[in-house]
């Protein structure tokens, strides 16, 4: 458990929203039990003087940092897919890099070795296949976890994913070829890129390709997997995936995990222990050079937050 004890982080994406100072939001962190945080995707560029500060004092270390980190100096809140590697634009792929770059520049500067990515989504001109796929669901009154077992929305979700595979053929080499481009950078800092999975049927890559499209890019030490606990278990009840043999299938290349539960109805980001993954099967997969990160929810309380980390300390020491 001590040694869980030591490695277990914290996102600030439970608290940057709230704090206008990094050095105080650091202090609240530490205050809490964690040693280490993970900068995510939701620090602006007015927490980054503070969080510097404790950085250089030795009181903190940062285990991660997510893609866009810190957040462009326009923007005010957490939007990690502010700019996608899969758009058909040149320019917003173009700042996708800029602001990629600058995310691993920061991660430099504050000491961590990992930089969790989103890889974009497909899109249509139409309603999109998933959106029309959510309107159902929720006309059907169908709980989240009861989802796999309905035939009638087995027959829409394949519907589903058939059209998204369709369009995911022009996406990912978009995809593959942007971090083809930033790879150099990445292997020049002497870093590494974690690709999360993602909870959206839309976000690419798709879970079934995930192991391949990781193998088009090579680069093992430099380009991984990021094992997102919450997501993956939304497309467990979506019946997409079965969240073991993904986990041992993507197990060569993980690199880290974000930890949180989801409940009975499919919200995400919630205590673990209250929900319906099984952690004692995702701690048969947690290896010493994984990085591990509690990610939670802005809305859960301080009571909370130290239920979560002493539940995970227990499953996973």
């Amino acid at each position: 458990m001590a040694d869980i004890s030591d490695r277990l982080s914290l996102s600030t994406c439970w608290c940057s929203a709230r704090h206008n100072d990094g050095y105080e939001m650091v202090e609240e962190m530490l205050s809490l039990g964690f040693k280490r945080i993970e900068l995510s995707h939701g620090v602006r560029l007015s927490l980054v003087a503070g969080i510097l500060r404790a950085v250089e004092e030795g009181i903190v270390e940062i285990s991660s940092v997510h893609n866009f980190c810190p957040l462009p100096g326009s923007v005010q809140h957490a939007a990690p897919n502010l700019y996608q590697p899969s758009a058909l634009d040149s320019r917003e792929q173009s700042l996708w890099h800029r602001y990629s770059i600058q995310t691993l520049d920061f991660a430099r500067k504050v000491g961590a070795d990992r930089v969790v990515m989103h890889s974009g989504r497909v899109s249509f001109f139409f309603a999109s296949a998933e959106a029309r796929l959510d309107r159902w669901v929720d006309a059907s009154e169908i709980s989240a976890h009861e989802l796999s077992e309905s035939p009638e929305f087995v027959q829409r979700r394949d519907k589903a994913m058939k059209a998204i595979r369709r369009v995911a053929k022009k996406a990912i080499p978009r995809i593959r070829e942007n971090y083809l481009q930033l790879l150099p950078e990445v292997k020049q800092r002497g870093l590494k890129l974690c690709l999360e999975n993602r909870e959206s049927m839309e976000e690419m890559p798709i879970d079934a390709d995930y192991d391949d499209f990781l193998a088009s890019l090579d680069e093992p030490e430099h380009a991984a997997y990021w094992h997102d606990t919450g997501h993956a278990q939304i497309k467990h009840q979506l019946g997409l995936i079965d969240h073991r043999a993904h986990l041992e299938k993507m197990s060569p290349r993980l690199a880290g995990f974000h930890l949180h539960d989801v409940s009975e109805s499919g919200r995400d980001h919630q205590v673990p222990g209250t929900g319906t993954i099984d952690f004692k099967m995702i701690s048969e997969f947690v290896r010493p050079e994984h990085t591990l990160v509690l990610e939670l929810s802005p809305r859960l309380k301080l009571d909370q937050v130290l239920a979560s980390r002493d539940y995970i300390l227990e499953a996973l020491g």
